[in-house]
Parts: C-alpha cells; structure tokens; sequence
C-alpha cells in the first residue's frame, strides 16, 4: 500500500485539527494506547498468518517494506501494522542532526511504546466494536477509499498521482482522514495500483473488524530449536579468543537473513546482541551500530526467529551448519595464537575494524569474506545505504569484481602493514552520526593520502615477494562460484549477482582484504541511516578512494603503458588531480605487470585471461548460453545486442515475460528475463554532477530475475522480440517509448497488473527459492 503522497493543502490548521480530534473522541471514544500491546486471539476460522498475511504481503509489502516504506508503515509483520505510521522520514539528505533510530523489534517492543515515541495507529485503538473498529481504521478506510474511488482507466496516469521517492508523505491520523478523502479521493490503497479484489478485501475487512487479531509466530521446529542452542554455545564461548571472533562474525552477519543447513521449511533467523544469556529469552541490545557500547558487562549472542517478511531488496541469505562452524574453528580458533584482551568499545577502537580486531588471524578473516563474497558485496547494496542516487552514484552501472588470492601475499607482512597504518584507516563513523560535512572530508582525505603513499612504499619494499600476474587473482579454490561477481547499478538501487554476467564492462574492480573490510565497514557496520547530511556525504566522498582502489589492483594487471590511458578514459572530463589523487603518485602504478600481452586491446584480453580463471567455479544462471530453446536465445542475444542513445528512453530494469505458444518443447508456460539498462557515463567522480555518454548506453538481458525494483514489466509473445528489439533500438523520444508500453507494457493501470505480479513473485521463488522476496513496486513507471 502506498502513502497519501500528493501534497494536501485542505487540511486542518492545530486548532481545527483540536476539534476535529475532540469530535471524534466523542463518536468513537477516546484512544487506548496498550490496546494492542497484546495481539487479540482469532476466532474460529480465521488466522492472519494463513488468510490475512498472503494479501497483506502481495498487495502492501510491495510497497511498505524496509526504511523506505511510505510513512515507516511496516505492513512486513503484524507488529508492524500495530506500529502504525510516522510522519519523519528514514531517507533525508538535508537533516542537520541525527534522527531519532525506529528499527522494528530493536528501538521499541509495543505499539504503546512506539506511539510514545510519535508514532500513530493505522488500527482502531477506541471502542472495540466491530463497527468502530473499521470507522476508526486508517487502514481500512485507506482500502475502502479505493473502493469508492477505483483507478482511473487511462493507461498513464495524471500528473495528480506523485510517484517521485522525495513526494511529501502526508502520513493522516485517523482524525485528519476525513479532510485528505475529501480532497485526494483517489489517494486510496494500494495508491497508484488496482484495488483489492472482492475476496481480498472481505477478508482484510473481517480481519480488521474483529479486532486485527494474531496468533502470534509459529513455533520453531525441535531441529532448529536444537541447532539454535547449538550455535549459541558455540558463539558465547567464555576465552578472550572465542569472544573476540563472536564479537567479529557478529559484526558482520548481522543483516544477514540466517538459516539452517537441511532445514526443510528455511525458517529464518537473525544474529543479535542480547543482554540474557542463552537458556532465557533474548533481550535485544539496540545501539545505533553493531560495534557501539553494549551498555552490559557481557553480550550474549543469540538467534531468534525472523519475524517479518522476506522482501527482495534486504534478503541476504547466509546459511549455518557444521561445515560452517568446522571452517569458523579452522579459521578462528584452532590457530595458536593469544587474545591478551578484548577490545573496547571506544568509536576509535570499535569503528576500526584493523584496530579492534588486529589479533584474530588476517587469514582467517579474509578467508571468512571470500567464502560468501557475494553476501558481503550484498550488505553493501541491500544495507542501510541502499537507496538514493547520491549513494550509488560513486560507481558505474556494471563493472565486474575479483579478488585476491589469500595465497597471492605473506599475511605477516599484510598484517605489519595495518598494524603501522591503522591510525590512517580510520573510518567516517568514527565522527558519529552527527557530523560536520567538511572537516572530517579533510581529515579523510589526508589519512587516505599518507596510507596510499606508505602502502605504496611497503609494496616496492615487498616486490619481490609479490606477483603482480594472474596468479594474484582468487580462482575460487577450485569450487567456490563467489570467486567472481557482477554489480549493477540502477540510477538509485543496486544488484550483486555471482558471474561474469554481460559483455565486458567498462571498469573492474581486485579487491583484495584491507579494501574489503574497509568498504564493509564504511557502508554497512559503520554507516548510519538515520545519520545527519554530513555523515551521509563524508561516507559518500570517502567510497570514492576505495572504489579507485578497487580500480587500481586491477590497472596494475594491464602493461605499464597502457594503465593512464585507461584510467583517463575511464574518469573523461574529471579533473587531472582525481585520476592523480590514487594512481598519478604512485610508484608501484609504474612497476612491469607480469602478464603477457599479445594485442593492442590488452584490457580485453585481460578480461578473458580473469574469465578463464575463473571458468571452472563460475555461475552461469545469467547467461543467455542457459536458454534452451535455440531460437528463443538468438532473439534474446539479438535484444541484448542494441545499444545507443535510444536506450536513453529505456527503463532501468524490466521484467520480461515471455509467452511460448503451445505445442512448444515446455508448453505454454511462460519465461521470465531481466532486461537492464547500463547507463554509460563519462565518469563517477562527480558527487552530484552525471555526465553521460548516451551513444554508449548497452543492455544486459539476463535468464530469470535481476533486481529488486522492477521499473516495468513487459508481456510479449516469443514471436514479437525481435519487433521489440528493433523498437528499441529506434526510439528518439518518450512518446516513441510510450507507444511501445501501450503495445507490450503491463502498466500499474492495467486490470490484470495484480495476476501478473502473482506469477512474476512465483516464478521468482521457483527460479531462485534461496535468493527470493517479495519485489518493490516503488520504482514502478507511469508512462
């Protein structure tokens, strides 16, 4: 369900607004703020779980999801609608101060606590009567609005309907409801999308008038109960060393959507910091980061159940089980070595991870990234920076990522040089969530010159020891697919997938472990979504050295002379001194690559050398070489083949849905692909400035499902793509885009949008039953 986003100047000033609360205190009664402070039981014949939940999460989790849900109005668990609405926004760019943290289940327990803290229901908390409970209900008389005032019919709609992410979200209590129904009558729910059906709706009526009853979390399974005290006993071990690696892997899973090898049912489950041991129930810890001061002698670590709805722009999975736990002793605890103390939570300490953790074994820690790469690279896109176009639009639309070999260095000589440099890998955190813009940018900056010059010179004395060839590239051990990723960026969201996916891109990133952990810690440990302007821009600024990093391990893999041209191509119309900042000082930028070359296009043949290296433990989901049908390929390869400035006109990321005729080889069952534009710039250096270059604009066609913010969702016949490639490839302007929509578009308008969006989230959870959630429709177009 979406927000009454478009701006409402009818009504009521504070002292109608007075009246108007008085008034309907007197007609439904005055409010209870424990009401739901316990869930009512369902009577006989319903449950929310099996009747209410399937529509809640088809129909408004869409929408209402994660910290950029429409009014932080969480529809994701029950708990969430009892929470209610909140007029402050998670996402702001301009606040001057650090906001008040409204994480789910963490900052606060009861919606009474939640109302304490400004929040407001969106269910009756008057007069418990059937009547009352639907006439005193922000949610249903959201639903019921749309009921008297449907979509309208038109295939785009009017410019009444504001679907921008920075609309103002009104946000009503149910005493302002009145007034916005009266002057937006079809800002109803679902905004902007078809109502509820006849079904739907009677059951999510019968629901709320009963009093919005819950019977609470299914219990868990003895053997997950089982393989719960297992790890607990495992995490909250008592020496200094079990301690310190707990505290680390915390560190790092803590977003992470956990589960149980061989579970069956995959229930899910979160890693937090409890203040009660295992044995009790957990009692959540809530601090800003997961590296703050605890505020209790001793954290426990403890998995609890995840309660609310997978949703396929935060899930990232990350499974348990006894080979994991073996790899986390072999790595953690079986080396000898001593844990003199554990860390302090001092933000000088704990906000850098090479100072807090410099006594567990560096190998061990790389190792612990590399074996889910591809779950790291996710936290840095699906956490808590995840949403703007201000925080991606520091790297390109797609670029390929490699790693380090853990065998390519000496881990002593590695650790020596962090040890010595800690003090200028300190991170932006480190000045809190409440921070100037330009003194810590300055500071920064500095810190970030002196390591790149003494990293410089530790691998000039240490060139002996190093190869600066192919063999310094992670081959995946011989069976680990994370050797290799694809990121895209689509203008404000972003998607990791395992694979070489596409043509060869642009840019490449070698990311070896001090970069890695530095990016972790800058966009996930350490960033703060409810941080002031000046935390989000130094965090911003900052990721633009550690991307020209990441850069940087690849161009020295290219001969000598090839290296500034490529990064000047790579960085067009940027100042002299950005290309200089990381590679124009650098004496190591000019040492002889150990790679032969044999053409005058060496970047190409680097990239097919990295992806014969990678060939054996490479994932091919998403390549159109998977697609069994011959004929259905080609057309696919034909699509993918346009490039140019029409593209300009495309969407970021668009489902295809692919209707085989019968009689085909699997029948009339449809197909589902991802096309995604790749948006060519002439650099990523500039913080608000996107200089493009449309006439290099490409596109990825990919098998199944790539992104979480689907743009639109196309329907067409197998027959119809190479019309629909060769419309591609012409469009010269947005009414010649619009054409094509009305012929192969399944807009917002369009009565079956509703059975369409069913199939694609079932489709996904067949094609990817481990990876997939439920999409976002915020993104979605109207043109």
């Amino acid at each position: 369900m979406r927000p009454f986003a478009a701006a409402i100047t009818a009504l009521c000033v504070t002292g109608c607004a007075t009246v108007a609360l008085h008034d309907f205190d007197q007609r439904y009664g005055k409010p209870d703020p424990t009401r739901y402070d316990v869930a009512a039981r369902p009577e006989t014949g319903m449950s929310y779980r099996k009747d209410v939940q399937p529509i809640v999460e088809r129909r408004c989790v869409v929408c209402h999801a994660c910290y950029d849900g429409p009014c932080q109005l969480k529809l994701t668990a029950w708990e969430g609608i009892a929470r209610g609405t909140s007029k402050a926004a998670v996402y702001d760019a301009a606040r001057l101060l650090e906001a008040q943290t409204t994480r789910l289940f963490l900052d606060a327990q009861l919606p009474s606590q939640w109302w304490e803290r400004g929040f407001s229901p969106v269910l009756n908390d008057r007069t418990a009567t059937p009547e009352t409970n639907l006439a005193a209900s922000v949610l249903y008389r959201s639903l019921e609005l749309k009921r008297e005032h449907p979509l309208p019919t038109t295939p785009v709609l009017s410019k009444a309907f504001d679907f921008s992410l920075d609309r103002k979200a009104i946000c009503p209590r149910i005493d302002e409801f009145e007034s916005l129904a009266s002057s937006q009558p079809l800002a109803g729910m679902p905004y902007g999308l078809p109502g509820l059906d006849e079904h739907e709706f009677a059951t999510i009526r019968r629901w709320i008038a009963a009093g919005a009853p819950y019977e609470g979390d299914p219990p868990l399974s003895p053997a997950v109960q089982e393989q719960i005290r297992e790890w607990e006993s495992f995490l909250n071990g008592e020496s200094n060393k079990e301690r310190l690696m707990s505290r680390y892997l915390y560190e790092h899973l803590y977003l992470g959507t956990l589960y149980f090898e061989g579970d069956t049912q995959r229930r899910p489950l979160r890693l937090i910091r409890s203040a009660v041991a295992p044995g009790k129930p957990a009692v959540p810890i809530a601090t800003r980061r997961p590296y703050d001061d605890p505020g209790v002698a001793r954290v426990y670590y403890r998995l609890v159940p995840e309660r609310e709805t997978i949703v396929a722009k935060t899930h990232m999975p990350y499974e348990l089980g006894a080979a994991r736990m073996a790899k986390y002793r072999r790595w953690f605890l079986d080396p000898a070595y001593t844990v003199t103390a554990l860390p302090s939570y001092d933000i000088d300490i704990a906000s850098n991870p090479f100072a807090a953790f410099q006594e567990l074994p560096l190998d061990g820690r790389y190792r612990f990234m590399l074996d889910e790469a591809e779950y790291f690279v996710m936290n840095f896109i699906k956490g808590p920076v995840c949403r703007g176009q201000l925080a991606l639009d520091v790297i390109e639309d797609r670029f390929w990522v490699f790693f380090v070999d853990p065998k390519a260095g000496d881990d002593a000589m590695v650790a020596e040089l962090l040890a010595r440099e800690r003090a200028n890998l300190r991170m932006p955190a480190e000045w809190g969530s409440t921070s100037p813009a330009l003194i810590p940018w300055l500071e920064f900056s500095r810190l970030e010159a002196n390591y790149l010059q003494a990293k410089s010179e530790w691998l000039e004395r240490n060139a002996a020891a190093r190869k600066d060839d192919l063999s310094m590239i992670w081959s995946g051990d011989g069976s680990n697919p994370n050797a290799a990723l694809t990121v895209f960026r689509h203008f404000d969201s972003a998607t990791v997938v395992k694979g070489l996916v596409g043509d060869q891109p642009k840019t490449a990133w070698v990311i070896g472990y001090p970069l890695f952990e530095r990016i972790y810690y800058l966009l996930v440990a350490g960033y703060d979504v409810y941080g002031n302007a000046g935390h989000q821009l130094n965090s911003r600024l900052y990721m633009d050295f550690l991307r020209m990093e990441g850069e940087f391990n690849f161009l020295v893999l290219l001969p000598e002379q090839a290296r500034r041209s490529t990064a000047e191509y790579w960085y067009r119309g940027a100042p002299k001194d950005v290309i200089d900042y990381v590679y124009g000082r650098d004496a190591y930028f000019r040492r002889p690559s150990g790679i032969t070359y044999r053409t005058g296009d060496p970047q190409r043949e680097l990239y097919e050398m990295l992806n014969a290296r990678a060939a054996p433990v490479v994932s091919k989901r998403f390549e159109l070489s998977s697609v069994a049908d011959p004929a259905l390929r080609l057309d696919l390869q034909a699509l993918a083949s346009v490039r140019g400035a029409s593209l300009a006109w495309m969407p970021e990321v668009m489902f295809l849905r692919v209707e085989r005729p019968a009689g085909s080889a699997k029948g009339s069952a449809p197909q589902y692909f991802s096309v995604l534009r790749n948006t060519a710039h002439k650099n990523v250096a500039h913080l608000f400035k996107e200089e493009l270059l449309p006439a290099e604009n490409t596109l990825t066609v990919v098998p199944g499902f790539l992104g979480a913010y689907p743009n639109a969702i196309f329907s067409v016949r197998a027959a119809d793509l190479p019309a629909l490639a060769n419309a591609l490839g012409s469009m010269a302007s947005e009414d010649d885009y619009r054409k094509l929509a009305d012929r192969y578009a399944v807009r917002r308008t369009n009565p079956r949008f509703w059975a369409t969006s069913d199939e694609l989230i079932d489709a996904y959870a067949t094609w990817a039953p481990t990876e997939a959630g439920i999409f976002d429709y915020s993104r979605l177009e109207n043109r």
